[in-house]
């Protein structure tokens, strides 16, 4: 990944955002990455890709989706309960 201060942005934006055409750019910032540049298709190719998971604290779940897992954790703990008696 090619990368460009965020001195050079400010001086020379043609530069940046023709390396950014290319392929994704590092904009740095006191020497440490801090910004990425790319084209909105790009990011919009990245959105689409990712990953619909969600992850939930107990008492943040979604009633729709605990009503789908709680009988199936009733069910593996009865099971479990089962395994040991």
């Amino acid at each position: 990944m090619q990368k460009f201060s965020t001195v050079e942005l400010l001086r020379d934006i043609k530069t940046v955002t023709m390396a950014a055409d290319r392929q994704p750019v590092a904009i740095t910032q006191h020497r440490k990455p801090r910004y990425v540049l790319m084209t909105y298709d790009d990011f919009a190719a990245m959105k689409a890709q990712s990953d619909p998971r969600m992850v939930y604290g107990a008492g943040e779940t979604p009633p729709d989706l605990a009503a789908m897992i709680l009988p199936e954790l009733d069910r593996l703990i009865a099971e479990g309960n089962e395994s040991h008696d």
